[in-house]
């Protein structure tokens, strides 16, 4: 940034052209009045009037407003604007008939009691007391733990149970062999005693 533009030289400016201003004013006042430093209070406020006259010619004037960055082009004399203006800018100003206002003023007014009424949960979500909660977490994360530890053991019992359901079938097919032979020897003993 250049040293004219900057807070601490526009300060100084406006402090020596203040300053010289109220010199020439109290010169003009004691020549008006025959003071005998009259003479020498006006010459060194024009002195420094004709010092600031000379920087301010030199200095490139200030911007107050930078109207460009909204309107690009707008410092070119011979720029057309007229796209800009053709935007939605042109529909605001147009004059609007009396349902419009009205159909859009109660959307305002639906989209408002909506957003109030957001606001009134967040409110009674601050109000919550989250204190216990990590407590209640732990719990929870110890409940699932013990639950992971039962499906665990659960799934042990079962494995268990399908082997001994195989234990038993393959026992009792035996017994039926058993049996057969059984039933085998008790015919051929009967047929031995009749």
């Amino acid at each position: 940034m250049a040293f004219h533009k900057s807070k601490g030289f526009k300060y100084l400016k406006n402090f020596i052209i203040g300053v010289g201003a109220s010199v020439v004013m109290i010169g003009a006042l004691a020549k008006i009045l025959s003071h005998p430093l009259g003479n020498v209070l006006i010459t060194a406020g024009l002195l420094t009037e004709a010092f600031l006259f000379l920087m301010l010619g030199v200095l490139p004037p200030e911007k107050d407003y930078y109207w460009e960055k909204l309107y690009p082009g707008i410092e070119n004399y011979n720029s057309n604007i007229a796209p800009l203006t053709a935007g939605p800018q042109s529909k605001a100003l147009r004059p609007l008939d009396a349902d419009a206002v009205e159909t859009r003023l109660g959307g305002m007014l639906d989209e408002l009691q909506g957003m109030s009424k957001s606001l009134g949960s967040l409110k009674a979500l601050q109000e919550v007391d989250f204190s216990e909660t990590k407590g209640q977490m732990e719990s929870m994360n110890n409940f699932y733990s013990q639950m992971n530890a039962a499906m665990s053991s659960l799934t042990e019992t079962v494995e268990d149970t399908k082997i001994y359901k195989e234990q038993i079938a393959s026992l009792n097919r035996n017994l039926t062999s058993l049996n057969s032979v059984y039933g085998n020897v008790l015919g051929a003993f009967r047929k031995g005693i009749e």
